[in-house]
């Protein structure tokens, strides 16, 4: 995790990042990324002029959130107000269940069971089995399924109706967003979602028809900023919004929290996996999470 402190003679605004490996990001180059914007920002840079400075990615989130929180440091109003967004409520958030073999993900699921939305790893030879023990031993909680881009165009219809048989209502990335033209008018009975094939605004129109929903996270969209425009142009264009995380401590989850507002599938448990979160962090009760306090973020 790399956290963008902005200072002023005040006030301090902070934002936190995860660089991903998947997309070629590293902790050392986004902390040099960070570095180089440090004369730009002492010469007046501001958030919105971020946006073409630095592309999207983890350095620019880290950085945007931190212009967020310094602006409502400075000003006294809430990142939500300065957005011009309702106060945020609670969420219902999903709990990950990691991929492994069908009897080690099922003793997992049975300890995760009062969740009430699981979201559950797949990418393997036994996926089918491996849904059914989850069903099995969380015969209650809604599922929904992250393939992590591990299926292929041949299995991809009896995984989907595996899918359907444990009662699964999404699934997230079935195939390589490379490989992923076999989704084109595919009839499903579960909509399927974007993760790996989504990045920012651009990356929308090559989506139509293939995909029905898309997974927002801040690290890909790079910052708050675009995550709000990259769902108000997905809402428009029809596409249904899940907003995601990578594993993070509540600093970068708690502007994530913001966007999922709107969404009808939220998957913000990055703290809940971690040995330790920040102090303070976000309050989680169970499956619920609870809207950020301003010492915080935001």
């Amino acid at each position: 995790m790399v956290v963008a402190e902005l200072h002023d003679e005040n006030s301090i605004g902070r934002g936190e990042c995860v660089p991903y490996a998947r997309y070629g990001e590293s902790v050392e180059a986004v902390t040099a990324a960070l570095a180089a914007m440090a004369g730009a920002i002492s010469d007046g840079l501001d958030r919105t002029r971020l946006q073409q400075a630095m592309p999207a990615g983890a350095a620019r989130n880290a950085l945007d959130c931190a212009f967020w929180d310094l602006e409502a440091k400075r000003t006294g109003t809430p990142v939500h107000a300065l957005a011009g967004l309702a106060p945020p409520r609670a969420l219902v958030t999903a709990y990950t269940i990691s991929l492994d073999t069908p009897e080690a993900m099922a003793e997992a699921t049975r300890k995760a069971a009062a969740h009430r939305l699981l979201k559950i790893k797949l990418g393997g030879t036994q996926d089918a089995a491996r849904l059914r023990a989850v069903r099995s031993a969380a015969p209650t909680s809604e599922l929904i399924v992250d393939a992590n881009e591990g299926w292929t165009p041949d299995n991809l219809a009896d995984n989907l109706a595996a899918c359907a048989a444990a009662g699964v209502t999404l699934v997230e990335q079935p195939l390589p967003a490379g490989n992923d033209a076999a989704l084109s008018g595919l009839p499903r009975a579960i909509p399927v979602c974007a993760d790996e094939s989504l990045h920012d605004r651009h990356s929308l129109e090559a989506l139509v028809g293939k995909y029905d929903a898309i997974n927002i996270k801040l690290d890909k969209a790079g910052g708050l900023t675009e995550a709000l425009a990259l769902a108000d142009a997905a809402q428009r264009m029809g596409f249904g919004l899940m907003v995601g995380c990578m594993i993070s401590t509540s600093l970068a989850i708690a502007p994530a929290l913001l966007v999922a507002q709107r969404a009808r599938v939220v998957d913000l448990d990055g703290p809940l996996l971690l040995a330790r979160d920040r102090s303070p962090g976000l309050r989680y009760d169970g499956s619920v999470i609870h809207p950020a306090p301003p010492s915080l973020w935001g």
